[in-house]
């Protein structure tokens, strides 16, 4: 459905001279240096897949969407949706997209929020009836009634969200773009955008690619996740085999009906020891290198085990080692 293949994107930077006069010599030079927001990326994104794109600031991350979505013309490379390039078949391909920037909106500031959706049907050319219920479906789920007649410039962030994420629907499209969606949302606000997400990709087999700073995002709505750092391609794959990639340790809290003894020396055991209670322990592991059950059988020597509970490393964890 989405096919990424080499692409880059570079800018010219004017070379800035110093000395007297340097704005002047500056503004009159025609020395730059060619600096890459992307470089030779390449992946796929199949049909009714949920994947995130994520990577540090300035990694690249909004520069690929605005490739993906014909906004930006790639330097090299080309980008294909349902075999055509956004650049080339502009009206076709976007037929088929939505898009959410989450700094920026989609509607018009000074009009009620139901104005925008018009201007848009017409836009996309939808018929009346289908624009209803369509719009219908839409309320229900993200709860637009409340402030459908309200201007944009008197919602709130979550309300805004919630309109632009509409906005991106009304014409039914097939992939979502979603820039940082959730930025500077409330807790009950994610959630719900979080849950719409879920739902139309779940039930409507909706493919989405998902850019955000909110691990949280990724870890309870992503498939997969492509992880971007200095304009390069880091990683690409499923979330727990990233975890498996960076190798952080494991933490097992064992507690036992009685104090325990350790048996033999602690030197060689595949695991280490941070804490010692009367009838508990604490230790680390690494699962590259030994299985949750080989620690088990070993703790379950040393006493009548009568609760275990394992903490497996933060995702954000994990995310920053990539960086």
């Amino acid at each position: 459905m989405i096919e990424v293949e080499r692409i880059s994107k570079s800018f010219k930077i004017p070379v800035v001279k110093e000395g007297r006069f340097q704005g002047i010599r500056s503004l009159l030079s025609r020395e730059s240096t060619e600096k890459f927001a992307v470089k030779d990326i390449s992946f796929r994104v199949n049909r009714g897949e949920f994947v995130g794109y994520i990577g540090p600031n300035g990694a690249g991350k909004s520069t690929t969407i605005k490739m993906l979505t014909g906004i930006l013309h790639p330097s090299a490379g080309e980008v294909r949706i349902f075999g055509l390039s956004p650049q080339k078949h502009r009206r076709e391909v976007v037929r088929h997209l939505g898009v959410v920037f989450g700094q920026r909106t989609q509607l018009w500031w000074d009009l009620p929020v139901k104005d925008s959706f018009e201007i848009l049907a017409a836009m996309y050319k939808l018929d009346h009836r289908i624009k209803e219920a369509r719009l219908a479906q839409l309320s229900e789920i993200l709860q637009l009634d409340e402030f459908i007649s309200t201007p944009v410039r008197k919602l709130s962030l979550g309300q805004r969200m919630r309109a632009d994420l509409a906005a991106s629907m009304l014409h039914d499209p097939d992939i979502l773009f979603l820039d940082e969606p959730t930025i500077g949302l409330d807790v009950v606000a994610k959630r719900n955008i979080r849950e719409f997400l879920a739902k139309i990709n779940r039930e409507l087999n909706k493919t989405i690619l998902l850019t955000t700073h909110d691990m949280d995002d990724i870890e309870q709505l992503c498939q997969r996740v492509i992880v971007i750092n200095h304009g390069t391609l880091a990683y690409n794959g499923s979330i727990q085999e990233l975890r498996d990639r960076i190798g952080l340790p494991t933490i097992i809290k064992v507690s036992y009906r009685q104090s325990f003894a350790e048996e033999g020396s602690t030197a060689d055991l595949p695991f280490t020891i941070l804490e010692r209670e009367e009838s508990a322990l604490t230790i680390q592991c690494n699962r590259q290198e030994t299985t949750a059950m080989e620690v088990l059988r070993i703790l379950n020597q040393w006493g009548e085990v009568d609760d275990v509970h394992m903490e497996e490393p933060d995702f954000e964890d994990v995310i920053h080692r990539v960086y």
